[in-house]
């Protein structure tokens, strides 16, 4: 499993707008307590509103990684940010990137990472060898986020779940799978990277056997109707084992963004498909909640469609960033304190 040093530098790069930096933007807004500050380049005008730093100032403010925190078009490298990053390492400094580009394969930037005793994650990429699923039931309490589609709230609503649990005093943990994800958490494991016969058992190795009463919140990858991504969010699902999902849902897409032949089912129907495929593992499997990216809806019609389909569904329909997710964590501190063993196999939710 990738680990990253923390607290982070998030690097601008040469920026010019805040949609350039997602990424950073994330890591503000979800780690801020891992967070430094930021550096660009002088040609970029754009700040995310955190102290600005050289890496040199913020190695000595305790930060271990430098975090590109930018996306740059075709996911390439530009070499006009070399200096800052052979600087960063330098000043003794990992440095982490999500881009499509590796960091190792740059030459000066393998030798300078040796030279200076710290390390390059390409957090995108893994070369770890993950064993195949074994199927054994584990200890603790899993939640699984999945989706209709791709792009549409699984991290966030993971990561406000994790938060809600928390703030409940219940003992929780954000299991990332991508690497924007990672990049919050410090840890986790990149699913789309790993060879297809090894996701399940790589799930299998990113939430091992916990304590009875703990929750790990396991951010889910792509859409079981997804006709490129499907076979990833099948085998992060079976290796999770969750006992319970939560079902992510764009109401404005009626297909699936960018294959106009591929119709998103109803909200019945995707929970009744996801139930299914989840029980080859957990049995006792169920959706516990809907969660709505309802920026597409005003006010007084978000309010009509969550009590719709709350009532039609029977679980609790909320948007993490309008109103939060506590309806959902309490239905899941319900589940754990109703109990559920761990060789729970007849197939119905738990009391």
């Amino acid at each position: 499993m990738i680990r990253l040093r923390t607290p982070y530098l998030l690097y601008l790069g040469d920026a010019q707008l805040p949609t350039d930096a997602k990424t950073a933007c994330g890591l503000r807004d979800w780690c801020a307590s891992d967070v430094v500050g930021e550096w660009s380049l002088a040609s970029s005008p754009l700040s995310i509103g955190v102290p600005r730093y050289s890496p040199e100032e913020a190695a000595a403010r305790g930060a271990g990684s430098l975090v590109i925190g930018i996306a740059s078009v075709g996911g390439a490298l530009p070499t006009s940010w070399m200096p800052d990053l052979l600087r960063a390492l330098a000043a003794g400094l990992d440095i982490v990137s999500g881009m499509h580009t590796r960091l190792t394969s740059f030459p000066e930037l393998v030798e300078a990472a040796a030279r200076h005793g710290v390390s390059l994650h390409d957090v995108r990429h893994s070369d770890r060898r993950f064993p195949a699923a074994t199927g054994r039931r584990r200890t603790g309490l899993r939640v699984a986020t999945v989706g209709t589609d791709c792009a549409l709230g699984k991290k966030y609503t993971a990561l406000a779940l994790t938060r809600a649990l928390t703030a409940r005093g219940a003992n929780a943990t954000f299991r990332a799978t991508g690497q924007t994800g990672i990049m919050i958490a410090g840890e986790g494991i990149a699913i789309d990277a790993v060879v297809a016969d090894f996701i399940a058992g790589a799930a299998e190795t990113l939430s091992p056997d916990n304590a009875p009463d703990h929750w790990d919140v396991i951010e889910g990858q792509g859409s079981l109707f997804h006709p490129a991504y499907a076979g990833v969010t099948l085998g992060l699902l079976h290796g999770s084992q969750p006992d319970a999902f939560v079902l992510c849902h764009d109401p404005s897409r009626h297909t699936i963004e960018m294959y106009p032949d591929a119709v998103i089912p109803s909200l019945a129907d995707a929970i009744a498909q996801y139930t299914t495929a989840a029980r080859v593992t957990n049995r006792a499997a169920h959706c516990v909640g809907v969660s709505v990216n309802s920026s597409s809806l005003t006010d007084d019609a978000w309010a009509e469609y969550a009590q719709h389909h709350a009532a039609a569904l029977g679980v609790p329909v909320c948007d993490p960033m309008r109103g939060g997710v506590a309806p959902i964590a309490e239905a899941l501190l319900r589940l754990g304190v109703g109990g559920r063993s761990p060789g729970a196999t007849d197939g119905s939710p738990p009391a």
